[in-house]
């Protein structure tokens, strides 16, 4: 938990809404900038304690960036460290069960997102999915025009711990949740995912492309 009082307050009042709040909404309700602001929630989705939602644009404009507290599941942490521990000393198979189970967890998911045409539809879905699993991507970058493959820079991860020891198990997990959505919302097949674990210290990368270019699987 961030030790701030202005982070620990804007925390409380994310916890509180009823849905996500923009820099502006929070600078209102707390009298604080919002440039000042919006530093905060910079450092609160960094250490994976709120997450950031793309939201729909006042009027004419770019879409809106919200933020919303990510829940906290006790004991999320030494659950996936037993699971782990379970699935055996080889890390193929641990890559392949997490990956299976990863799409398990997404079938039994609210299906009602957009359907997905374009590759740009592909990232901007795998971005709020990510987001809304307190992975902080970062929304500054844009692709290349035309651009065969998009990449999605994650600031932050909510098993950061285990993930540096057991990537198969936690990034497997994410890869096979990322896969099944974009099956479930385009066609099967037509858009594949990768996920590269500590690139630098502190970011990690999601790759998407289409299926005429297909990444790597691991």
């Amino acid at each position: 938990m961030s030790d701030s009082w202005p982070r620990r307050r804007l925390l409380a009042i994310l916890k509180r809404a009823s849905e996500p709040m923009d820099a502006r909404e929070l600078a209102a309700e707390t009298g604080q900038h919002v440039t000042t602001v919006r530093f905060h929630l910079e450092v609160l989705v960094k250490e994976s304690l709120v997450c950031q939602i793309q939201q729909p644009p006042r009027g004419r404009g770019r879409p809106r960036i919200g933020y919303t507290a990510v829940a906290r599941t006790v004991g999320y942490q030494e659950l996936a460290q037993v699971l782990a521990d379970q699935l055996g000393a080889d890390p193929r198979v641990r890559l392949d069960a997490s990956v299976t189970a990863g799409r398990a967890w997404a079938a039994k998911m609210d299906d009602s997102m957009r359907p997905i045409e374009t590759l740009s539809d592909a990232k901007d879905v795998a971005t709020n999915l990510l987001a809304e699993l307190g992975f902080a991507p970062d929304r500054s970058v844009d692709d290349p025009p035309h651009a065969d493959s998009a990449t999605i820079r994650l600031t932050a991860c909510p098993l950061r711990d285990l993930a540096r020891t057991h990537s198969e198990v936690v990034c497997g997990v994410h890869l096979g949740l990322m896969r099944e959505v974009l099956d479930r919302a385009s066609k099967p097949g037509q858009f594949t995912a990768s996920l590269h674990p500590f690139v630098e210290p502190e970011l990690c990368l999601a790759r998407l492309s289409s299926a005429t270019r297909a990444l790597s699987t691991t």
